[in-house]
């Protein structure tokens, strides 16, 4: 009988694929030649060579002739589909995405949790826009990321609150309470601009759910709070005079067993007033709702 292999045991020859179309991926606009690729990527020629050799046979990258240069090839157009359709991305999502960035002329994505990571599962950006973040960019699942990926799951909620934060944190237990009660109410939530989490997901994005304990130093300085940057209206006659600055908008999605399994969110970088924030929350419901009736889902709350 075979001995299966043990957990977590690495392999340096995958580790030097996998870095080849890592640093490709980073630059899917370049071509690079034999000698700077693998000086790029910190390996030798002739064991670079070989792995461009046999991924350009397969398909993975394209080797142009005419300059001997490579870059990524059409077969991970189809491995790359494959795989959102195994996380049940459908491509009613990318219709449903592309109908919200057209009509907020605004980037639109959809993630989930894979692998206790926050991962970008697709993504539609305005056209001549360049997104600031790539499909398959992930960040660690811990407080005070990812609040709206347990929002509408109270056992959700107290798992994620368990895990060891990225940051020191604080915690108004009788702020959290009410941010989570009006956001399941209102059945989304807005994230306030603040320059504290423009810095936050631009330090996190792709790191460890591990940081240096200087990083996590500053970043505690940045957000201390996990309720402090949602928007919660104040119920007030500001509906057309109030501007307030919000970051994103998010909206659940559910499968068919009632969990949640995605988050719908509209990217908004500026100043909106509240029927502002209403009319696109609206919208970013409705493509949630379409994607839940897409895996046979509904709402926790809905007989």
């Amino acid at each position: 009988m075979t001995l299966a292999e043990p957990a977590g045991r690495a392999s340096p020859p995958t580790a030097r694929v996998v870095a080849i179309l890592d640093f490709l991926a980073r630059h899917p606009h370049d071509r690079f030649g034999l000698s700077e690729l693998a000086r790029r990527v910190g390996l030798s020629k002739p064991t670079c060579l070989g792995i461009v050799t046999t991924l350009a046979e397969s398909g993975y990258l394209v080797r142009e002739s005419s300059d001997k240069t490579y870059r990524l090839g059409p077969a991970l157009i189809t491995l790359g589909h494959t795989a959102q359709e195994s996380m049940r991305v459908s491509p009613a999502a990318r219709t449903e995405l592309g109908r919200l960035s057209e009509k907020f002329d605004a980037t639109a994505a959809l993630s989930g949790v894979v692998d206790d990571r926050i991962t970008l599962l697709e993504l539609v950006a305005p056209t001549g826009t360049p997104p600031a973040v790539r499909v398959g960019q992930s960040y660690p699942f811990a407080p005070p990321v990812g609040l709206m990926f347990v929002l509408w799951d109270e056992r959700a909620v107290r798992e994620w609150l368990a895990k060891e934060p990225t940051i020191p944190l604080r915690t108004d237990s009788a702020r959290l309470a009410r941010v989570i009660a009006e956001c399941r109410a209102a059945g989304y939530l807005a994230e306030r601009l603040t320059p504290g989490g423009r810095r936050l997901y631009a330090l996190m994005a792709g790191m460890s759910s591990t940081l240096p304990d200087e990083l996590r130093a500053l970043l505690g300085e940045l957000v201390s709070d996990i309720g402090e940057r949602v928007y919660l209206p104040d119920g007030g006659e500001s509906g057309t005079r109030t501007r307030h600055d919000i970051s994103v908008i998010a909206a659940p999605v559910f499968d068919h067993h009632r969990r949640q399994v995605m988050v719908v969110s509209l990217q908004i970088g500026h100043a909106l007033t509240d029927s502002e924030i209403t009319e696109r929350a609206r919208e970013v419901m409705a493509s949630a709702a379409a994607l839940t009736a897409q895996l046979g889902g509904s709402r926790p709350d809905q007989n």
